[in-house]
């Protein structure tokens, strides 16, 4: 190991002290640290320990600290009090700089997961303000995929002991992305996205039944790797996805160690079954079975009708189901099929007792041969000699039970490969429909049991490798960019486990190469040997020792995570994983048209390739997969998640220390938090850091021109001929530290910084060679700075577009206005018009019809022979008798009290006479109508005669002897007494138009 682990008594480094120092001095809090910050560092065990006990008085504030790099000291006995007293408050998530620390609550915990709590946090305008949570991580990874940002693609690595909690990690995970990426306004792009969102979640649990297991440290553990690809197009909306698998457990199906289970898939088609699939599979509910252990156990993840549901929205039919699941039920018989030694060696074994049955119903199951099953099983074929001579020999009863297992272990990880193929072909998008994906890692867990072998030793191999990758890019990373960009920095020790990886994976002598070359020689394999060939290639690595005390060969690897003992004995058979022939031709000849899918006949040239590469062993295979994982997660920006087994009874809420502690220092938490704490974890180029933030140089400039001295970046001047917009590095560098000091006395001029504050505010940032380190605070200011610039442009730009709509909605409303003037103008203009047209006809007319009516009454007035007096007659309306009187004129006085009844004639007679008249034959039905309606009888012998002008009567006005000539004809106008109101008009009626009283 190039470090050891930090222990709780150990100096902390100056660096460590000068930064916690001033601001716990500074806020005099009640935490124990009262020393100035001039004080040197902690430097002797008993000062540390009295700051630490200090510190740890006030417990009842632990739980506040959402950030582990916050806690004065940074020690593992702080970080477990910590995270106890977070824990006790059911906090369970917890930041440890960049690391997520993610404890198992062991219960399910209400409202913790909801839709609610995503979109508080998708809609979170910093998320990082919020408690911390898994969502905090997905949601910072989802903007940097928005953000465009190099390297774009993102990848959430989570790892932990296994029962830690990854499995339920990782499923929430996808349940978030699936649910924020999955906003759309088109319906039709909606249900499309809910389609691929339901195909991708209900992948998990036909993973989780084929891959997962209870085990002795958790009821779901992950018996297999897998790295879930998120595709998403450019809008940010989910496209598709990918699944790829590492190293499933298939020596499960034949193996479960004490007080462990087969994968789940097997109970749930024992428990979920109906009455008619036991008949047909052979599955009584009393039946037990060598493969199907603990079967009594209630879990919850044995749910056959969801997985069933499952697998038919991800496109496999109710048929295809049937065949899979009668193929399962086939191995579980098989499993039951023992075998006894024979009497003689020449002889193939005999079959136990009940174990015809069971071979029996397996073959019926798989629908191979009886006679063929159990020949290929019992007796080995063997090809030798230059003319491929084939011999057969009766296997052993130990060969009979591995071959009975190599059946059951090819047929379940064909399946296994088959059903990811599926769940890729309906969940997968075209390549050229998505432009970037966001990464879920969920790979087993360190395992240490009491027998560990190939199994373990890859598992722990792949922990080993990514427990590399978390050094090199937080740790190892950022102390060499320290040094190479010129910062002084105290460098925290760390746990480095190249050489544990060199000892397993190295070149030209290590434990894999050692493996393969034992592997590929055609000799049975001896443990023994084995041993003794690595004591002699590998003695010289420290990670490596040896059990002297026990019989069994073995060897003890130091990892990071602790000292895991394997066992040799089978390691070199498992590696080579070697299939007979005979066997895959047996299944290859198999009636099911679905198994013979799973083992198609192979043509000459795809036997050819498979003799090329048959020396390609589990462990080839293995570290190749894993290589080509490693090169995509450092292709992309990782966020890790640690999660932690509170106790390994999971027990809810029961925290035990002892059992955290080393799962703490197997991580490298402490490391991290140190470094964390120390250093500048946000690091950006100068050309990065001007396209982000080079718009705060006006605006701050404008109006902070005196700009103090801050963290060492003074406002750098310029030199002659060199010029800000310059790409060369100092001229970039002298931009970047303008636009710092600016922002800071920016900030310390609009907020109340204390003396104290503002000194610690010099260590947030660092102007290096090419890069500016920064401290989340600093960070916070930036972003503050950049939003409050922003506001103020986009308010300036919604000014302007205000104004610019206002004035142009002014013109238009000026134009609209002349356009409706112009137009009722016009109108106004025709209407007066017209009613002028109007008006000169009706003077017309009326003048017309005025002089027509003078002219005529003219001529009839002087036509006075027609009419003769008329004698008074009894009940006329005259008051008086008519006289004879010499004078006419004054008779007319006699008539004044005429009663008329009758308007147009009585107001023509009110002031005459009466005159009897003798009326034409064209005029006698109007002196009726005349006579009627002034109630005067007619005389018979009335005469009327045409006047003459000589009888001295010429005009209307003269009215000689009394008499009157009246016009009765129908006026030309209907109404001619109804006239429009009109002041100047004195005209009330046609008969004032007619007549004038004399």
């Amino acid at each position: 190991m190039a470090a050891s682990t930090i222990h709780p008594h150990r100096e902390l480094p100056e660096a460590v002290a000068h930064c916690r120092a001033p601001s716990s001095a500074a806020r005099c809090r009640s935490n124990g640290f009262q020393k100035s910050q001039k004080e040197s560092g902690y430097t002797t065990l008993n000062h540390t320990l009295r700051e630490t006990k200090a510190f740890l008085t006030d417990e009842d504030e632990l739980y506040q600290f959402d950030d582990l790099t916050k806690v004065n000291l940074v020690t593992t006995t702080t970080v477990l009090k910590c995270l106890q007293a977070r824990y006790t408050t059911n906090v369970f998530y917890t930041n440890a700089g960049c690391t997520l620390v993610a404890l198992n609550p062991f219960q399910p915990v209400p409202n913790l997961y909801s839709h609610g709590i995503m979109k508080e946090y998708h809609t979170a305008s910093r998320p990082q303000e919020l408690k911390p949570h898994i969502f905090t991580v997905a949601e910072e990874a989802f903007r940097n995929v928005q953000s465009l940002i190099e390297p774009v693609n993102q990848s959430l690595i989570v790892s932990g002991e296994s029962g830690a909690g990854k499995t339920w990690t990782s499923r929430c995970l996808m349940n978030y992305f699936a649910t924020v990426a999955a906003s759309s306004t088109s319906v039709k792009c909606q249900e499309n996205v809910e389609r691929i969102e339901k195909r991708v979640l209900d992948s998990n649990p036909v993973m989780e039944a084929f891959g997962n297991a209870c085990t002795l440290r958790n009821h779901n553990s992950s018996r297999f790797g897998k790295y879930i690809q998120l595709q998403l197009n450019r809008s940010q909306q989910l496209e598709g996805a990918s699944v790829q698998t590492y190293l499933l457990e298939k020596t499960r199906v034949a193996y479960q160690a004490p007080s462990e289970r087969n994968f789940h898939i097997f109970y749930q088609i024992m428990k979920g079954a109906t009455e008619e699939q036991r008949l047909e599979w052979g599955l009584p509910e009393a039946a037990e079975f060598f493969w199907l252990p603990n079967a009594d156990k209630m879990l919850e993840e044995d749910q056959f009708k969801e997985t069933k549901d499952a697998m038919l929205h991800l496109g496999i039919d109710r048929d295809t189901q049937e065949q899979v699941f009668r193929i399962l039920a086939g191995l579980l018989q098989l499993g039951n099929v023992r075998f006894s030694v024979a009497t003689d060696e020449s002889h193939p074994c005999d079959l136990k007792e009940k174990a015809t049955c069971f071979l029996k119903r397996t073959a019926n199951l798989l629908k191979v041969s009886e006679e063929d099953l159990l020949e290929q099983l019992r007796v080995r074929t063997i090809t030798a000699g230059r003319q491929q001579q084939i011999f057969k020999k009766p296997c052993s009863k130990r060969e009979c039970s591995t071959r009975r297992d190599c059946v059951a272990k090819v047929i379940y990880a064909k399946l296994f490969d088959w059903l990811v193929k599926v769940i890729n072909g309906a969940i997968c998008s075209d390549s050229f429909r998505w432009t970037n994906f966001i990464g879920l890692l969920d790979v087993y867990g360190f395992e240490s049991f009491p027998q560990n072998n190939l199994e373990q030793l890859c598992i722990n191999y792949a922990n080993e490798k990514l427990q590399q990758h978390f050094v090199a890019h937080y740790l190892k990373a950022q102390q060499e960019e320290y040094a190479a960009e010129g910062l002084e920095s105290s460098f925290v020790s760390y746990q480095d486990n190249q050489s544990c990886l060199d000892l397993i994976e190295g070149n030209p002598i290590s434990i894999f190469s050692l493996l393969n070359e034992e592997s590929r020689l055609n000799r049975l394999s001896d443990a023994n040997k084995f041993k003794t060939r690595l004591q002699a290639a590998l003695t010289n690595n420290h990670c490596l020792s040896w059990n002297m005390f026990s019989k069994d060969p073995n060897f003890t690897v130091t990892h990071y995570a602790g000292k895991v003992n394997y066992q040799i004995e089978g390691m070199m058979e498992k590696n080579k994983d070697p299939v007979p022939p005979e066997l895959v031709q047996l299944l290859q000849n198999s009636r099911d048209t679905f198994l013979k899918k799973l083992f198609p006949f192979e043509t000459k040239e795809q036997n050819d390739n498979k003799a090329q590469h048959k020396a390609v062993t589990v462990v080839s295979r293995f570290k190749g997969s894993l290589e080509r994982l490693m090169r995509i997660l450092n292709s992309t920006t990782p966020h890790y998640i640690r999660c932690i087994k509170p106790n390994m009874d999971c027990k809810p809420l029961h925290f035990k220390s002892e059992e955290i502690l080393s799962q703490l220092e197997a991580c490298g938490i402490v490391e991290t938090i140190n470094i964390s704490a120390v250093g500048f974890p946000i690091r950006v180029p100068y050309q990065h850091f001007l396209e982000r933030y080079g718009l705060l140089r006006t605006y701050w400039q404008c109006h902070f021109k005196n700009a103090a001295s801050f963290n060492g970046c003074t406002p750098a001047k310029k030199r002659k001929g060199s010029s800000s917009t310059d790409g060369s590095t100092e001229a970039l560098q002298v931009t970047v530290q303008d636009i710092l000091t600016n922002v800071l006395a920016g900030q310390s001029a609009t907020s109340s910084y204390t003396p104290a504050e503002s000194r610690s505010c010099r260590s947030m940032i660092h102007c290096g060679n090419t890069k500016v380190f920064m401290t989340y605070i600093m960070l916070e200011l930036l972003e503050s700075a950049r939003s409050q610039t922003l506001s103020k442009k986009a308010l300036c730009i919604q000014c302007s577009w205000r104004r610019y709509r206002r004035r142009k909605l002014a013109r238009l409303r000026r134009a609209a206005t002349i356009i409706q003037a112009a137009i009722r103008s016009w109108l106004t203009r025709q209407w007066i018009k017209k009613l002028h047209c109007a008006a000169v006809v009706l003077q017309r007319a009326w003048k017309t019809w005025k002089i027509k009516m003078e002219t005529l009454a003219a001529e009839e007035l002087d036509e006075t022979a027609d009419f003769k007096e008329m004698e008074l007659i009894p009940g006329s309306p005259i008051c008086t008798p008519l006289h004879d009187s010499p004078n006419k004129l004054s008779q007319g006085a006699q008539f004044q009290g005429l009663k008329l009844l009758c308007w147009p004639l009585g107001l023509i007679l009110s002031s005459s006479s009466i005159t009897g008249m003798t009326p034409s034959v064209s005029g006698t039905l109007k002196a009726f109508t005349r006579l009627a309606a002034l109630k005067v009888k007619w005389r018979s012998n009335q005469k009327v005669e045409r006047n003459q002008s000589d009888q001295g009567i010429a005009s209307i006005r003269a009215l000689p002897e009394v008499q009157i000539k009246f016009h009765c004809r129908r006026s030309p106008l209907l109404f001619a007494d109804i006239f429009p109101e009109h002041p100047k008009c004195t005209i009330i009626g046609f008969n004032q138009i007619l007549l004038e009283k004399m």
